[in-house]
């Protein structure tokens, strides 16, 4: 049923891909699309500190220290996978490279900054691991290959499966090199959907051969917000799109029909966050509604350099009304899945400021490799799981250097990450959940100096490095990793679910033919879909996408690196 207006719950990447798509292949208006949302950053993101404490989830957690950067997370993109998303991009202008489109300035820096991780695993008393020797034995590669020959018909047959329950008979794989590159590349947790590891096996199976080194990753000149989202910001306002922000969908208004799963929106309720008061808006027969039913940073709360973050225990804006969209009709999936486990998909992340590069340089000389390279994971030396393994403590992204367009020179920017936030520190008596951002660079010392090869270690310059610290910033979020939680394939609601007239799911809660989650890819893809469907485009139309999983020669190289 085709539209000619729209109204979007929620400004991430997904909405604004729709929205060109709407602009661009829809030859809408764009004064015809709303957009109504907590903020514009999406999972995209990136700000100085000072502009993100007044948003909405930090509003009860003041800040001390509002200097530096902080940036949630970021995602790393794979051109040969992310075709959707660069062809979004190749639609829009650069926010910062006069000229170019943001995909030619993604490309022109990725083509001078060419990712060749060096350092990729690194444990004490070891330094740098070869990451290349995957480690696995024959009961790991057949399992693994039973996941990468499932044909899609039969995906079903892992619903509701962890990925500890599918490799039960061979936990060993979680002693393995592979798992430790395969777990900090992409989040995933023994805790996981084997089912979500399945579509990742599939879409990334060329990644297998050089994930050691990340040489298939390509990165944005900028954070993702300057690089991918700004653009995205500038062109839909300069087509008149409306973006309201501070304004957070609360309820629906549904037709009364006579069947209980025909969907048709009329009305929304909104609180503006900054007042307070509670506006309701029309949605009238001409206007589709494109809601982005979760997400992955609702609920953050941040720190400072001597502030933990706190737990913010709000189910989240986004899978709140999702839930109450479940409520209405039986086909739209089932969110406690994925946002009432926090166990399964909390993470605690910061962001570091220096003002020089002494820290940047030390690391540098640790890992061998220059910055914009790097993800680098330190493995315990002690088992730290509940099945009694090793497992990575932490990791860090060193960043081409500046990271905002706002960098002073000298200074440094650098983020990391801790994958499971209740486990404690070694060089920190505490949960890293608990830590302070002093605390976690604390922590992030002690693993360097413990894989350092010297001959002066790192630990000789501790003061130093202290005193050179602008902020370090705590974000903890329960959601970060929920997309990947263990479900089944209903959980998640179509893109345009059955017999809805004018609602559309987005992001990356919604299910998809074989699109993987936690990238701008299957983000963009779901935007793209509901765009097509509303303005009557024909969905042959879409970006085509490559099957590499049917592939012999790259299943051919990913067997033989199995044996590696």
């Amino acid at each position: 049923m085709t539209k000619n207006k729209a109204i979007m719950i929620g400004a991430g990447l997904a909405n604004m891909a729709a929205a060109v798509y709407l602009i661009q292949e829809g030859h809408w208006n764009g004064d015809q699309i709303t957009f109504y949302s907590l903020d514009d950053h999406g999972s995209n993101d990136g700000a100085p500190t000072d502009e993100t404490t007044d948003e909405y989830w930090n509003k009860e957690h003041p800040m001390a220290n509002t200097k530096g950067y902080v940036a949630r997370g970021g995602r790393m993109l794979n051109y040969r996978t992310y075709v959707d998303l660069m062809d979004l991009l190749d639609r829009i202008p650069s926010a910062t490279e006069e000229g170019m489109t943001a995909a030619e300035d993604t490309r022109d820096f990725d083509a001078k900054h060419r990712t060749f991780d060096k350092a990729r695993l690194l444990q004490g008393g070891k330094g740098i691991i070869n990451g290349g020797h995957l480690g696995l034995n024959n009961k790991d590669r057949m399992l693994l290959s039973r996941l990468v020959l499932m044909p899609d018909s039969q995906e079903e047959k892992l619903d509701n499966i962890t990925i500890a329950d599918y490799f039960k008979s061979s936990q060993h794989i979680f002693t393995t090199n592979f798992w430790y590159m395969w777990e900090t590349t992409f989040a995933f947790r023994t805790k996981s959907s084997v089912q979500e590891l399945r579509r990742y096996m599939h879409q990334m199976i060329y990644e297998f051969t050089q994930i050691e080194h990340l040489v298939g990753v390509n990165r944005t000149r900028y954070n993702q917000y300057e690089s991918i989202m700004l653009p995205l910001i500038n062109y839909l306002k300069e087509q008149g799109c409306q973006i309201i922000l501070n304004r957070r969908v609360t309820d629906w208004h549904f037709k009364e029909t006579a069947m209980q799963d025909e969907i048709t929106v009329t009305g929304l309720e909104m609180e503006n966050t900054l007042t307070g008061e509670t506006e309701s808006v029309t949605v009238d027969d001409a206007t589709a509604v494109f809601f982005t039913n979760g997400s992955i940073t609702d609920s953050a709360t941040m720190g400072d350099y001597n502030t933990p973050a706190a737990e913010n225990m709000d189910y989240g804006a986004a899978a709140g009304l999702w839930k109450k969209a479940t409520a209405h009709f039986y086909n739209l999936g089932n969110p406690d899945k994925f946002f009432a486990d926090r166990d399964a998909s909390e993470w605690v992340s910061f962001t570091l400021t220096t003002k020089n590069h002494l820290l940047l340089n030390e690391i540098t000389r640790i890992t061998t490799q220059v910055p914009g390279n790097a993800l680098n994971s330190f493995i315990s030396t002690t088992p730290i799981t509940p099945l009694g393994h090793k497992d990575v403590n932490m990791s860090i992204v060193v960043h081409h250097q500046p990271h905002f367009t706002t960098q002073k020179p000298n200074e440094t920017v650098i983020w990391g990450y801790f994958l499971y936030p209740r486990r404690r520190g070694e060089f920190v008596n505490k949960q890293y959940i608990k830590m302070t951002g002093k605390e976690m660079l604390t922590e992030l010392i002690g693993q360097l100096a413990k894989v350092d090869p010297g001959p002066v270690n790192i630990n000789h310059y501790t003061k130093e490095i202290f005193d050179s610290v602008i902020n370090n910033i705590p974000v903890y979020m329960p959601y970060a990793s929920a997309l990947f939680n263990n479900r089944a394939k209903a959980d998640r609601p179509e893109v345009i679910p059955t017999h809805s007239t004018n609602l559309a799911f987005t992001g990356e809660f919604v299910e998809q033919p074989y699109q993987m989650v936690f990238t701008e890819q299957s983000a963009v893809r779901s935007g793209e879909i509901a765009a097509f469907h509303f303005a009557g485009v024909p969905m042959d139309k879409l970006v085509k996408n490559p099957r590499f999983d049917k592939d012999p020669k790259v299943l051919a190289r990913a067997t033989k690196k199995m044996f590696m």
